[in-house]
């Protein structure tokens, strides 16, 4: 890497950039081209999928069958906003930063940290807690789980990115299909078993509001907001592939719409004949839902629920593998452009950023060694709103301050849309302190040592010439007086 020291240049809110040679960005680029819209929707499905095979029960132990069911209206109407409002900010500046780089161009350096802290918290996190729940599975389908899975898993899946983009997402697509394939068998085999009654067997407790449709009152509605979440949760990281894809102004919009729209299906289907064949009480704490509703319902373990649990493997390793990529990404974007240490987005000779990968598994296997799947997706959750919170907020920003900003998609209702998802993104932020205020206290204090190294050595050694530095600097340019 060479750096041209001599030409550093101050900007406005107390950050330094410098110039770098052609050779630096030579040894820090993805493989264009890699995937089209269609891929894209894949590749929005896998970020989720294993949300609709494990996770998403814990709502059920918080607000039960009728609180999970109130947070998953609130959190789809607050993904699909979300998704309208990503799309037009995804075709207006197409790069790999996604979220890091909306916010950079509306409100600085300091905002585009803030984003892209958050969004590799989310990111980097969320493999561990899937591991979590890929080892229960492996452990009722082979009796073997823990730590030996954990490794195994994050060890094949980082090996096969290492090779690249275009063999990654083919893969991806292939093992989410096969997963999808296994959610549509679960409904089948539970439709002629759903008893209304069956999501209403938790006993109502005493809290305020408690009813058989509410066991646990008005506030478990907003407790099972974190879970609710685990339906759509990483959708938005399709924004993460913009580098790599053939037309992002078009592909970029199809794919976070289209793979909005299965997801939600799925989650709809899935709340309602999970629960409402097996009963709510006996989901509410298990690590293997959809195994679990079948057996309750068919006597035991079967052929059907043997094969569910063998496919259904797939879908947890779909998100698992397909969120390596986000977390790769992201750090890419951040370490291009100085935010973090720069020997971070340097990549092979297939174009696949390989510290980017490597490190962050690591971390992410250790996360793993806890167990603790459900507080790890509370961990996930502070960072995901959080940069819902920053996302939405640089929609609205641009639409005012930039209206004349090209923008080959716009979001239906414009900020009356965006402002909306904010508002619910803000109040799923409060949600996950109400669940667990000492893992979210924990997280917000390795939130705010992210924002120390920026504070203290980053924001001085930033890189000029990225792809989300210039189109920051193009709008400062159109922005200022002629």
């Amino acid at each position: 890497m060479s750096i041209q020291q001599e030409q550093t240049i101050s900007l406005a809110r107390g950050v330094e950039t410098e110039n770098v040679d052609a050779h630096y960005f030579q040894n820090r680029q993805l493989k264009q081209g890699a995937a089209g819209w269609v891929l894209l929707i894949g590749l929005g499905v896998a970020y989720v999928i294993s949300g609709d095979f494990a996770g998403w029960n814990f709502g059920l132990a918080q607000g039960g069958w009728g609180g999970m069911f109130l947070a998953t209206l609130l959190m789809a109407a607050m993904y699909l906003c979300m998704c309208f409002s990503m799309a037009e900010l995804s075709s207006m500046i197409p790069t790999a930063g996604g979220g890091y780089g909306f916010v950079r161009t509306a409100f600085g350096p300091w905002g585009g940290f803030f984003a892209g802290a958050a969004i590799l918290l989310e990111y980097a996190i969320a493999p561990a807690a899937i591991a979590v729940f890929i080892g229960a599975y492996c452990e009722s389908l082979f009796g073997v789980g823990g730590w030996p899975i954990y490794l195994a898993f994050y060890t094949v899946f980082i090996g096969i990115h290492v090779l690249g983009a275009g063999e990654a997402l083919k893969v991806m697509f292939v093992i989410t299909a096969v997963a999808a394939i296994a959610l549509g068998l679960f409904i089948v085999a539970m439709v002629p078993h759903v008893e209304i009654a069956n999501l209403f067997d938790i006993p109502a407790s005493e809290a305020k509001g408690a009813s058989s449709f509410l066991p646990f009152g008005y506030v478990g509605i907003w407790a099972a907001i974190p879970y609710a979440m685990w339906f759509f949760l990483a959708v938005e990281g399709v924004a993460l592939a913009a580098e790599e894809t053939k037309n992002p102004t078009r592909d970029l919009p199809r794919g976070l719409i289209g793979s909005m729209l299965v997801l939600l299906i799925f989650a709809a289907l899935i709340l309602l004949v999970g629960p409402g064949a097996a009963g709510a009480k006996a989901l509410m704490d298990s690590g293997n839902p959809l195994v679990a509703a079948l057996e309750a319902v068919y006597g035991g373990s079967t052929w059907m629920s043997q094969f569910v649990n063998l496919v259904g493997l797939a879908g947890l390793i779909a998100s698992f593998f397909s969120v390596i990529y986000a977390y790769s990404r992201q750090i890419f974007a951040l370490s291009r452009a100085g935010y973090l240490p720069r020997k971070l987005s340097v990549t092979n000779r297939n174009k696949a950023p390989v510290h980017a990968l490597v490190i962050p598994g690591f971390i992410g296997f250790g996360l793993s060694l806890t167990g603790q799947g459900d507080l790890l997706i509370l961990v996930v959750v502070f960072g995901a709103t959080l940069s819902y919170v920053l996302m939405m907020a640089a929609h609205i920003s641009l639409r005012i301050r930039r209206p004349d900003m090209q923008r080959p998609y716009r979001t239906p209702g414009g900020i009356v849309t965006s402002s909306f998802a904010l508002i619910l993104a803000a109040i799923a932020l409060v949600a996950g302190f109400l669940v667990d205020p000492k893992v979210m206290m924990g997280t917000a204090a390795i939130y705010g040592l992210f924002i120390a190294y920026f504070a203290l050595y980053s924001r001085h050694h930033l890189v000029s010439g990225t792809p989300e530095e210039e189109f920051a600097a193009i709008q400062k340019a159109e922005e200022a007086p002629h």
